[in-house]
């Protein structure tokens, strides 16, 4: 009857034992709120030593966790099963998120650091007054090539990439705004344009460009240009800054017709536990000393005034990478095109990737 008592208190232990490490675990893994912060980011988007030191500052424990295109963030999000206290859309699903109520507003009281944006990057279209989100990173859309694999040439336009003498030179990413948008500019439309015949034509001429196209790739386009796999890439001008770190025989050009200016934004999803420590965290990453920092690691363009001062001047002076406002005011903002629209645009590019093939 002891023995039997015995095995009964230890099966009850056990139980608590196993009860208590699942309720750690899942206090580790950022889903119990107040000791944690989820945060929901593009890979390789932030210097990892800055979350040891907001956590070391904060006493909160930061899970972060990656995402590879807008769609998907904002689908998991929508789901709601993992909670993020923290994410960084881009621009046009920023206002997508917003129409379908996925954000929480923005407390500026909260935030003393915001004072060090640059003004022209706040109050934008996609975000009036900057209710829902804070800027995090911006850039370009152009074109990274190797002048001395094509023989001393460069790059003025989109129209040079039709150029017969590229053949099976050019790596595209894998994105359909990017590649029907500078489709659409190469004929000096916008690149939100919705007009059929406007489309139509672009996919046409896009459709004329692929022997000239190697590969459309994701994140591995850096890697090929750098080891020189091909000698034109159509990429965003971080990754174009990645690549010419890596080998120094490239250069960067945003076309004379125009391209896309973009923007990545700190949110606060709808379903955040931690809605404190979001906003410790945004003004945290708002420091001009941790905005230089962390653009140094990452190689995008900081909206942060403040932490030019902190940036060699072989960055903040690189007109490629941080472009006078007279090339910027040229520039466009992807617009939430609608569901509709958006999925017209990956119908286009999809039926281009298959016609490469």
């Amino acid at each position: 009857m002891n023995q039997l008592l015995r095995m009964l208190i230890l099966v009850v232990a056990l139980g608590f034992a196993l009860l208590y490490g699942a309720s750690a675990l899942n206090s580790s893994q950022g889903f119990s709120g107040a000791n944690t912060l989820t945060i929901y980011n593009w890979g390789d988007y932030i210097d990892p030593d800055l979350i040891a030191e907001f956590e070391k500052e904060s006493g909160l424990k930061v899970i972060y966790q990656t995402f590879d295109s807008n769609e998907a963030m904002m689908t998991k999000i929508e789901q709601g099963g993992t909670t993020f206290d923290v994410s960084v859309p881009s621009e046009y699903a920023i206002d997508k998120m917003k129409q379908e109520h996925l954000l929480l507003p923005i407390d500026k009281s909260k935030l003393p650091n915001l004072k060090y944006i640059d003004p022209r990057f706040m109050n934008l279209p996609f975000d009036p007054n900057n209710e829902y989100s804070i800027p995090y990173f911006w850039g370009t859309v152009g074109i990274v090539y190797n002048s001395e694999m094509l023989g001393g040439r460069t790059f003025k336009s989109w129209n040079d990439l039709w150029d017969k003498s590229l053949r099976n030179q050019i790596l595209l990413v894998d994105g359909a705004r990017e590649v029907i948008g500078f489709g659409l500019n190469s004929l000096h439309y916008s690149l939100n344009d919705t007009n059929e015949d406007h489309l139509q034509q672009a996919k046409a001429k896009l459709g004329e460009l692929t022997p000239n196209v190697k590969a459309i790739v994701g994140d591995e386009i850096k890697m090929l240009l750098a080891n020189e796999e091909a000698a034109v890439g159509v990429v965003w001008s971080g990754d174009a800054s990645e690549i010419m770190d890596a080998n120094d025989k490239l250069d960067y050009v945003v076309p004379e017709e125009g391209s896309n200016l973009w923007f990545d934004n700190m949110v606060i999803p709808k379903t955040a536990k931690n809605v404190e420590g979001a906003h410790a965290f945004i003004d945290f990453m708002l420091d001009p000393k941790h905005a230089a920092q962390n653009a140094e690691y990452v190689g995008y363009a900081t909206p942060n005034k403040g932490a030019m001062g902190y940036l060699p001047e072989d960055i903040s002076g690189d007109k490629r990478f941080y472009p006078d406002p007279e090339l910027t005011s040229k520039l466009e903002v992807y617009r939430n095109l609608g569901k509709k629209m958006l999925s017209h645009y990956n119908e286009l590019f999809l039926e281009f990737k298959m016609h490469k093939k």
